[in-house]
Formats: C-alpha cells, structure tokens, sequence
C-alpha cells in the first residue's frame, strides 16, 4: 500500500523530531494536510523544536507568522534575500493575534512589493 501524501508528510515530520538534530531544515512540511490537523501538527513542531534552530521553508505567510521568529522573502533573479521581518511573542501563535495579523499584514506588503514587476 502507498500513504497518502499527508500521511507521507507526518511520517517525515515525526522522523525529523525524532532524529533530535540541533538543526532542522523543513521544506514545505505542512503543505499536504487538512487545515484543522495541519494546526495541531504545527503545534507540536513548535513545541518540540524550542530550542533548535528551523529553516522552514513555505508559501504560506499565516505558517511563516505563527512559527517563524524572522521571517525572510526571497525575490528578484538572482534571487536576494529581503530585511527580515520579527515576530513577536513565542510560536506557536494564535491565528487570531493581534501581532500576528500586523506581521502578516506586514508581509504580504513585502510580498506583494517583491512580485511587482
């Protein structure tokens, strides 16, 4: 039998927290989930990755604000890498927050800015 592809992305994410590496690159890890369960598993990232240090890497800019400390755009050809924006508070954050909404206000001018052509 072949897993699903969300059932392949947990299975990956559970394989990478428990390799315990104090350096984590995350590609795209949430992208293949249901939106409820892709809340929870962000939620246990979050809590079981404090402490580490996570390149995550991904098109959602509501993912980049709730997990993210800085977050960075890449745009242009060749691509550069943008002024960090900072998310205060500790992730995982509420959808709902006050700070994350102005960050990611914030961020979808710097994305919207970078794809102006």
């Amino acid at each position: 039998q072949t897993l699903s592809g969300g059932m392949r992305q947990r299975v990956a994410l559970a394989r990478t927290l428990y390799e315990d590496r104090p350096i984590v690159l995350m590609d795209e890890p949430f992208s293949a989930l249901d939106s409820i369960t892709r809340l929870r598993i962000q939620n246990l990232a979050a809590e079981l990755l404090a402490g580490r240090t996570v390149l995550l890497i991904t098109h959602d800019p509501l993912e980049a604000c709730r997990l993210g400390h800085a977050l960075f755009v890449l745009s242009g050809a060749p691509a550069r890498l943008g002024a960090p924006l900072h998310v205060p508070g500790p992730p995982p954050r509420a959808a709902d927050d006050i700070a994350l909404l102005q960050t990611q206000g914030a961020l979808m001018r710097t994305l919207t800015e970078a794809a102006a052509p």
